[in-house]
This record gives C-alpha cells, structure tokens and sequence, in this order.
C-alpha cells in the first residue's frame, strides 16, 4: 500500500467539499467577500469546483425514494367557460399586469385598470377561468391584494387546489370570501361536511363556511361559531365575530352580548358596534340613555323687547360631557384612554353619541325630525363633536334621513361642516353611502355643477359604476371647464383616471369633439393644452376598450337571444367575419 503524502499546503483535501448552503451564500455575497475555507483554490473559479463537485457527490449519493402521493384530482368547477374572445382579453390584461408605471401621459388605455372591472364582469356572469391562465391570474391576484376577491371568484376551486401545490399562492387558502365556486358554497347542503370542514379546515376556509351559512341561515351558522367560541383564539375570534354582519339580527343580542366580556379588547369592540347597529338592543338602551343625559334642548327664550315684532330666540342644544368612564361603560365598548390631542371628556361623549339609536332624539327634541335637530345651534362650541358623532351613527345605522340631514343641500356647504382646522372628522362619502344610489349620484352631480371636482373626488369614488346620469355628464363638463380656464392640468389627473373606470361607456361618441387641440387660454399652465387633448383621447378609447369588454362576455347571451350559430373556436360570428372585438384586441395588442 502507497503511503499517503502528508498534505503541507494548508489547503483542503479535494475530496472534502463544503456544504452546500455555504456555497450558496459565498456565491449570493460574491467569492471576493466570502469564499468557503474548504473550495480550494480561491476566487470564482474554485467556486464553481466546488459548487461542480458538491452536485455531483450529492447525486451520485443519492439513494431511490418510495414515490410519493400523486396529487389528488382537481375539483371540477360547473360554472361555463369563457367565450373566446373573452378569454384572449383577459390573457392579454394578465400579460399587461406590470402596468405602464405611474405615468398618466399618453392616449393608450391602462390595462391594470380595467383589469379588476374585467374580472367583476366575468364574475357578474358567472363564468370560470380558463385553466391554462389560472397559473398567471393567481400570480397577478400575489402581487395586487385589491383583485383578490374578485381574482379568487374567478377561479373557483380549481384556485385553491394549485395553492396547496404551490408556496406563493397561498394567500388563495387564507382569504376566499363567497361567491361561486368558493369553499363552503359547494357543500351548504351537507352539514356533516361543513362541520369537518369547520372542525379541521384552514382558516380561510372556515371564514368562508361562516360566511356561507350565514348568508343561508344566519342562526346555524351563530350557532357554529358559539360551539367552538371558547377554544378559539382571539384574532380568530375578532375575524369570526365580523362576520356576524352579514344578517346581523336581534337574534345575535345573546350571543354578542356575551363577547362584551371577552378578554380582547378589539373582540369587545367590535361585539359593541354591532349592538349598537341594533337599535332595540340592550346595549343601545343604555347608550341611548347615557347619550340624553349629556344632551338637552334649553328651551329658554329670550323674549322680544317692548315694543318691537322680533320673534322668540330658538331653543339651544346644550351638551354636559361624562365626567369618568365607568366599568359599564368600557364593558359597553367605550374605549377609556383617548387619542392623542383629544380631551377625554369629548371623546367619551362622542363615543356614547355614536352608539346611541338615532330614533330616540327625535323624542329627546320635542318631535322634531333630523332635518330641524341638526338646524339647532348648540352652546358653548360642541356643534362639531355632536354633528361628528351623528354622522358616525347614521353611517352605522344606514339611516338614510340622518345621513340626508347631516349632508345639507348640494348647492350649499355641508350642514354644520366646520373646517378641518376646527376639528371635524366627518366623511360626506360615507354619510352618500348610506343614501339610494339614484340620490346619491343626483346629490355628487349638483355638488359638483356648484363646486367643481376639487372636493369630489372621495364622492364620486362611492358613486355606483358606471356613473348615471346627471352625474357622468356633470364630471365632464366639470372637466371641460377646468380645461377652458386653464386649470394645471395634472390636479385633475385622479378624477380623470375614475372617470376612464366610470363613465358609461356609451358617452365616448359625444366625448370625441373634446379630444381636440385647442388654442391655449391666456395664463393657462405650460403644454396644458396638449394634456388636455392627450387625457380626453385616452378617456375615449378606455371607454370604447371597455365597451368591447362587455361585449365579448355577453356574446353567448346575445348569440342565445338572436338564435344564431356559432363559428369556430366558440366564436360568436360567423367564419370568415372581421369584428370590433378583433379589432380592439389587435390594437391593444
């Protein structure tokens, strides 16, 4: 036997070859900074030896495994297919999904804008994703959490089986709320599989199995969560008990009125709120007689002087603040330590004001309606903090009188708004919310026929899609003035981009005489005109995009109604055609 030659050179044996996340993490910090003390020869190239020698080792190394388990079949999904031309859209809006950047310049349309308004189309019909492209639409739904639900609806099942193949999708298993094709849906009928389902399933999935048995039976799915409330833990509890919203009823006092001494905070919250959403509650009982306490109308007047035709003053409002926030009232949901800049006595009594049923003041107020309440002055400067705390329960009561009351008249400033130096917080979009679509688009477009768009903005944004008329026609018009006058241009740039989302395609025809370059208005800001004209050309074709849109998801329909046959590849025109569909996708392509 050979002898083997002592090793004098420091360096290590050939043979021995450093592990592998070593390797790795000298290759990622670059071989200059850090080479493995085993790779020999230094630099990239001995490197890559050992990175060679190490693949080879582990492979020659490696020993036969049993197979595993073949995945399971993927779910069928029911729901139709996507005619074809829909289908080619959206692979066209899933290829775009890195967006253009934040650039508004240019007349080509953004297609990461209409890609959400594409998906709630296809799922208003009921179709289903192709296959092929469920891969790229679970990839877009990763990287933008605002098309998720609608991404996931889509999807259906099938989206759910690809997550448990795949790390970066499983955002798809957390979060599925209803709709077609979503857990819980598909097995309502089979209350032993609901319970497993409840019992073992993720959590995403048994958020998705409250919220369907609620939508179905409201009381079983109440009685679901009560089974299991004590062993769940407190973020899930939070997440549970939110979704008691969906048909929230008296039959849920009991339940929620025992999370009010639940051990989380936010749990006890949020059990409040929805009380208070109650207005014949016990909680809202006792809010309400909290909230008259502090509240009197002084009916006080002061008479006319000798002599004169003056008439009486009106009556005030006068407001007595909580002096302390006892026990009851934190177990009620009356948060104790205010914020910041906030006096602790105002932040309680808004809290009591807001949670207290607003059909009750109408008797605290001598029978007036809400229109004449919030017309009263209030003494000694708690106009805002009362009016705030109004607005706050008409929005969580959906009381659509109030709401009306606190907003005021379009043509004038809202009733009782003080400016945000005064302290208000109040939020008119969300007062238009709780209003009829129909009035709500009628109030945003004689706000703006009086006021102009500098303030709209969060209005419109709650308006229905695609805006009705008056309002469509009132925000161009709007925008046509602002151009005329010369207004900076790019202020407008965010109405401009809802008005590409909102409009009713069918305005684009009458839209095309304002994409022309007009003479530049003196004063006007510099390359405005060209703006203008490039903002207004964008705002037609995005329209007239969307308009094709919609007509190729309700192809079937429109096939199905005029009895005709359809041509090959499920297209809906006869072979040997030229379409505004083809059209469109070949100039957006």
């Amino acid at each position: 036997m050979t002898p083997t030659t002592p090793n004098t050179t420091g360096a290590a044996p050939p043979w021995i070859v450093p592990p592998w996340p070593e390797l790795v993490s000298a290759a990622l910090l670059g071989a200059e900074r850090r080479t493995p003390p085993e790779a020999g020869r230094g630099g990239p190239a001995g490197l890559l030896d050992a990175a060679a020698l190490s693949t080879v080792r582990r492979r020659a190394a490696l020993r036969p495994a049993p197979a595993g388990e073949r995945p399971r079949r993927a779910p069928d999904d029911p729901r139709p297919p996507l005619p074809q031309a829909a289908r080619r859209r959206l692979a066209l809006l899933l290829a775009d999904r890195g967006g253009s950047g934040s650039s508004r310049r240019g007349t080509a349309p953004d297609l990461t804008e209409l890609l959400p308004q594409w998906l709630t189309a296809a799922g208003d019909h009921g179709y289903r994703a192709p296959e092929a492209l469920l891969p790229a639409l679970l990839d877009t739904a990763r990287g933008r959490t605002d098309l998720r639900p609608a991404a996931l609806a889509l999807a259906g099942p099938r989206a759910r089986w690809l997550a448990r193949l795949n790390d970066d999708w499983k955002f798809a298993l957390r979060g599925i709320g209803g709709g077609p094709g979503t857990v819980g849906t598909d097995r309502s009928d089979d209350p032993e599989a609901l319970q497993r389902l409840w019992d073992e399933g993720l959590f995403g999935e048994r958020i998705a199995v409250l919220a369907a048995l609620r939508r179905r039976t409201p009381d079983a799915g109440r009685e679901l969560l009560s089974r299991s409330w004590p062993s769940e833990r407190a973020e899930d509890r939070l997440m549970f008990l939110d979704s008691l919203r969906e048909g929230l009823s008296t039959a849920d006092e009991p339940f929620l009125e025992q999370a009010l001494s639940d051990r989380s905070r936010n749990v006890r919250a949020t059990a409040a709120e929805l009380l208070s959403a109650l207005p014949g509650s016990a909680l809202a009982t006792r809010m309400a007689a909290r909230a008259r306490s502090c509240v009197a109308l002084d009916r006080t007047a002061t008479p006319p002087a000798p002599g004169t035709t003056a008439a009486p003053s009106d009556p005030v409002i006068v407001v007595e603040a909580p002096y302390e926030c006892d026990a009851g009232m934190q177990r009620d949901g009356v948060v104790a330590k205010a914020p910041s800049g906030r006096g602790e006595r105002s932040w309680w009594f808004g809290q009591l004001v807001e949670a207290a049923p607003l059909s009750g003041w109408a008797e605290r107020f001598g029978g007036r309606e809400p229109t004449a309440i919030t017309a009263l002055p209030v003494a000694d400067g708690w106009r805002t903090e009362l009016h705030d705390a109004w607005c706050r329960a008409a929005v969580r009561q959906r009381d659509a009188a109030w709401a009306r009351a606190l907003l005021g008249t379009p043509a004038a400033p809202l009733q009782g708004a003080e400016s945000a130096a005064g302290g208000s917080s109040r939020d008119p979009a969300k007062l238009l919310a709780v209003l009829p679509e129909g009035e709500r688009a009628q109030w945003v477009a004689e706000f703006i026929a009086a006021h102009g768009l500098a303030d709209a903005f969060r209005m419109l944004g709650v308006c229905a899609v695609p805006w009705a008329e008056p309002l469509g026609g009132a925000v161009v018009d709007a925008l046509d003035i602002a151009r005329d006058a010369g207004s900076y241009p790019w202020s407008f740039s965010g109405v401009m981009g809802l008005a590409e989302r909102c409009l009713d395609p069918a305005a684009a025809d009458r839209l095309d005489m304002l994409t022309a370059v007009t003479d530049e208005p003196e004063g006007a800001s510099p390359g405005s005109v060209g703006y203008w004209s490039e903002a207004f050309q964008r705002l037609v074709g995005t329209l007239r995009l969307r308009a094709t849109m919609h007509a190729e998801l309700a192809a079937p329909a429109r096939l199905a109604a005029s009895g005709g046959a359809a041509g090959p590849s499920g297209s809906d025109h006869p072979p040997g055609t030229a379409t505004g569909t083809d059209a469109a996708h070949d100039a957006t392509g």
